[in-house]
């Protein structure tokens, strides 16, 4: 029947073209089936509707004169870059190949691209609100394409009460996203974890834009609004051909769509396809989870300085959780932090103490993994002229570095180092050394989950666009995992988290549960997008959450010592460590604190206690917060705070910008839901408040794929429990949680 019905449909195409053809009429290309319908001016090739036929509704202003070009050539031929867009061509043809496939061709473009031919070839996915997008060129020998723009879709207008989710790492998502008029642009692989945008009415329909390249090259995803508030979607590609090519074919697809649903409900969609991906199969968590150190540890603490202020407070906590503890130690090398890289040995304290304190805190279950940028290196160190280092330096088309001021008080820069060059052997070697002679439990590599576009022709790689960077990266931890001579659970952890370094990192700090410690309470929220579609194939950690103000190098000038430097925050604050904690625990992530110290445990009872307790529950609950899958959290009625928020420097600030008060309305429950491996369903939550609160919610069990029939558990502080029993495919809970309490309730269990 499927067959006669796509016969049908393709026979009544073809003869509505042959009746308008013939009778002169202007008619306009389409490509549809039952979820969506595309529609293409005849003369041009230009796209003039996107309709959602699910939701009855069209993403682009029709009445709108402007037909944005689909693609964007910058061409460069003889040192001079030209840009061709669809209006400029002389001659326009389409055809269809089958009913769920239309190609729309451009070609005799005037001036220097004589013989340019442009093919784009746009397929239907069966009955599904998606499509794919391709684009192919010809006729390009003696030119080098330097940018691809591909696809735009120009005139979405605006859905009204709309959201903007990006993989910005953990996730971030915009309400109103045209209110401002900003332009957003976001850069993959990098700061975009994964490959997929939505913009969306909630409750109407939503705009789905994602790319299904698996081998990480260089691209740039924007929306920008023009005049009229309407957005325009693009995708920059950055192609890479060999002298004397006269095609090019962008290895990948992008990928455009309609879908019903919120933020979670594209991480879904983009799931669906992205656990079937090289990464996910190559999951370093996935495959070494039994052995990984990563996915053993209950716990991070996240100090600075030396070893009595690092591994000492590390050591306390262990005592108190009686679980593993991980160190995330900065500040424990021989140069400055933000200007000395990479001159870390020997360490600040020496060798004698630093291997003795490592060796106690092993011994004690404690692991320490030491700081070691990626890829900087100090112009004003010694090394930086000796080796050369500007000959391994990223570099732009006009041959310079990408220097970068971070110190603000030296106001010395550094320099990116290219991967693809004997940097890799220089960095593997310090790695190394750390490892090996002083036994640390492995590097956390800062900057890891970023790339630059590098176009020094005397390196080894393709010039500007390309995947190289994440494939050296890849032969970078492979040099550091060889050299390890120990060959025990040696950690790579990395800042940021992405897909296509899932493979080669263990541990990735995502610091996003702290944003507004570091960023203030405008702008996006944070959300944990990366967690829906990753969480059960990597290890996640990390946060700013801190009791005290930041801590002050001692390598930098004493001059802007502040002297209030790690002393407790004023007590209003207290309430934004517990809701980082909280966030922290819901969203799957392995607990962290920065610049802990025993007396906390005293002067922050309540705080080191909650932290110490959700540690404790998240270690009994691994099967859903280590290795279940996000699902959509059950609804609830959850009563919200206007709390104080403190915005400071980590811990280069200077005294006039230490801490700002600032004031947020915010949830008092935290709650998440996760799929066990073993079919059962667990309800995370977590209040801050200080009074109980009734945690009430009711599911299908049909929603979850849960047998109709079980019992329901409730996990907390004092153990697990049978909370009730339920049938007929209905859950519903009602359960007094304590004041700062916390709870896993599992569904379908025994």
């Amino acid at each position: 029947m499927k067959i006669k019905n796509n016969k049908c449909y393709a026979l009544t195409i073809a003869l509505w073209f042959l009746t308008t053809a013939a009778s002169g009429t202007h008619y306009d290309l389409v490509l549809q089936n039952r979820s969506v319908k595309l529609t293409f001016d005849a003369g041009t090739g230009a796209l003039l509707s996107f309709y959602d036929r699910n939701a009855s509704l069209e993403f682009l202003d029709r009445k709108s004169g402007e037909r944005g070009s689909l693609w964007e050539l910058e061409l460069e031929e003889g040192g001079a870059v030209r840009k061709i867009n669809l209006p400029q061509a002389g001659t326009f043809h389409s055809s269809r190949p089958d009913v769920h496939t239309l190609v729309l061709e451009w070609s005799r473009f005037s001036g220097l691209t004589p013989s340019l031919r442009v093919k784009v070839t746009i397929q239907l996915q069966g009955e599904q609100s998606f499509t794919g997008w391709h684009l192919a060129l010809s006729g390009i020998s003696g030119q080098q394409p330097e940018k691809i723009i591909f696809p735009r879709i120009s005139g979405l207008q605006d859905m009204k009460d709309e959201e903007l989710a990006v993989p910005v790492w953990l996730g971030e998502l915009y309400k109103s996203p045209r209110t401002s008029g900003q332009h957003y642009t976001w850069h993959y692989p990098g700061l975009l974890s994964l490959q997929m945008l939505s913009l969306y009415n909630p409750r109407t329909h939503g705009f789905y834009a994602a790319c299904n390249d698996t081998a990480g090259y260089t691209k740039t995803f924007s929306f920008s609004p023009d005049s009229s508030r309407h957005f325009t979607y693009q995708m920059d590609n950055y192609p890479v051909t060999a002298a004397g090519d006269s095609v090019y074919t962008l290895p990948y697809n992008a990928i455009i769509g309609a879908f019903k649903g919120d933020w979670l409900s594209a991480a879904t969609t983009y799931r669906d396809w992205a656990v079937h991906q090289p990464w996910c199969r190559d999951s370093r968590f996935r495959k070494h989870a039994a052995e990984s150190g990563a996915a053993r540890t209950a716990l991070w603490v996240w100090n600075r300085g030396r070893s009595d202020n690092v591994l000492t407070p590390a050591v306390d906590l262990k005592k108190r959780t009686g679980l593993p503890v991980n160190v995330l130690w900065h500040w424990w090398h021989a140069a400055a932090y933000d200007d000395g890289f990479p001159e870390y040995f020997p360490p600040r304290e020496g060798d004698s103490s630093f291997q003795s304190a490592i060796s106690n805190a092993r011994q004690q279950d404690v692991q320490a993994l030491v700081y070691m940028n990626t890829y900087q290196w100090g112009t004003h160190t010694a090394g930086f002229e000796k080796e050369n280092a500007l000959n391994n330096a990223v570099k732009d088309k006009a041959g310079r570095t990408e220097a970068h001021v971070y110190n603000i008080f030296t106001q010395h820069s550094l320099t990116p180092m290219c991967l693809a060059t004997n940097w890799k052997n220089k960095y593997a070697g310090l790695a190394g050394k750390a490892i090996n002679d002083y036994h640390t439990g492995g590097i956390y590599m800062d900057q890891a989950c970023l790339h630059h576009r590098c176009y020094d022709k005397s390196h080894d790689h393709t010039t500007g666009g390309g995947n190289y960077w994440v494939h050296h990266f890849g032969m970078l931890t492979n040099m550091i995992r060889r050299s390890n001579s120990a060959k025990d659970n040696t950690i790579l952890a990395g800042e940021g988290c992405g897909e296509s370094w899932l493979p080669y990192l263990d541990a990735f700090l995502t610091l996003q549960v702290s944003k507004e410690r570091y960023a203030g309470i405008s702008g996006a929220a944070t959300i944990p997008l990366f967690q829906a579609v990753y969480h059960d194939y990597a290890v996640t950690f990390g946060s700013y959450a801190s009791l005290v103000t930041p801590p002050y190098d001692e390598l930098w000038p004493a001059a802007y010592a502040p002297p209030d430097a790690e002393q407790p925050l004023a007590a209003e604050f207290d309430e934004q460590f517990l809701m980082e904690q909280a966030r922290a625990f819901v969203w799957g992530m392995q607990p962290t604190i920065a610049n802990y110290h025993e007396t906390l445990a005293v002067r922050k009872k309540k705080e080191i206690s909650y932290l110490v307790h959700l540690a404790q529950l998240r270690y009994k609950q691994l099967p859903y917060l280590l290795y279940g899958r996000f699902m959509r959290p059950p609804r609830m009625t959850i009563p919200e705070k206007t709390i104080a928020v403190s915005r400071l420097s980590i811990y280069t600030g200077q005294h006039q910008d230490r801490v700002k008060r600032q004031q947020q309305q915010v949830p008092l429950i935290y709650t998440s839901a996760w799929k066990s491996p073993s079919g059962a369903l667990g309800i995370a939550v977590a209040s801050i408040s200080d009074t109980p609160q009734l945690i009430q919610f009711s599911i299908r069990t049909r929603d979850y794929g849960l047998p109709s029939s079980g019992k329901v558990y409730v996990t907390d502080t004092s153990g697990r429990k049978l909370l009730s029993a339920y049938k007929n495919g209905s859950v519903k809970v009602h359960y007094a949680l304590a004041e700062r309490g916390a709870c896993m309730v599992e569904v379908g269990t025994n």
